[in-house]
């Protein structure tokens, strides 16, 4: 046990387990009415993009976690091939 300046014992810090994340980043380039556009979801946080590229992209994510709930895994488990696979399929990839 480690003593500090006034010589009390310190606690051990207990270690975090570090969790993996996966995130899906959509960004808008296309708006020019100046509307703030956000949308976060599972996997997945959009910004900017005029009304009809943040539909697009909003639901092309939804496409995307509905295959992977179908597959029964989430992103942080897929490989890079199968989430090129989801993409495609979400039609992300066009």
């Amino acid at each position: 046990m480690k003593l500090n300046r006034e010589d009390k014992p310190q606690k051990k810090k207990k270690k975090r387990k570090r969790k993996d994340k996966a995130l899906l980043l959509g960004w808008g380039l296309d708006n020019k009415d100046e509307h703030v556009r956000v949308t976060t979801g599972p996997n997945f946080k959009l910004f900017g993009g005029s009304k009809d590229t943040h539909d697009q992209m909003t639901e092309k994510a939804i496409k995307f976690n509905e295959e992977l709930d179908k597959r029964g895994k989430r992103l942080e488990d897929c490989s890079e091939n199968e989430v090129l696979d989801i993409a495609d399929k979400a039609k992300m990839l066009e």
